[in-house]
């Protein structure tokens, strides 16, 4: 009978484990994309084009929430916990520095 409590606990315990495991990559996703569109925006709002397709805006979104929040911290509004503004505002810087650094850009004749 112990044997027996002693495994259900364990399934339990071993199902809680898997759903916060769950949730938490959920979340992980979720953020994840949302940097992505707002590294894809700063993208769009520079001239030029960043490499890796929807990779290289993920990488721009993260970078320039990072930039951002210490540009402007903890302003604007907040969508899962990541600020739209400052995080947009940081991509831009982003994409912009890369833009001068690698130059991308398309040459006028």
């Amino acid at each position: 009978m112990a044997y027996l409590a002693l495994a259900l606990l364990a399934v339990i315990l071993f199902a809680a484990v898997g759903l916060w495991l769950a949730f938490l990559s959920i979340g992980l996703i979720l953020k994840l994309a949302l940097a992505g569109l707002i590294g894809g925006l700063a993208d769009m709002a520079v001239p030029g084009k960043l490499p890796y397709g929807w990779l290289g805006a993920v990488l721009a979104g993260v970078i320039g929430g990072w930039v951002g929040s210490l540009l402007l911290p903890n302003w604007g509004p907040s969508l899962l916990g990541i600020e739209l503004i400052p995080t947009f505002l940081g991509a831009v810087v982003v994409v912009g520095a890369y833009e001068l650094l690698v130059g991308t850009r398309s040459q006028a004749p």
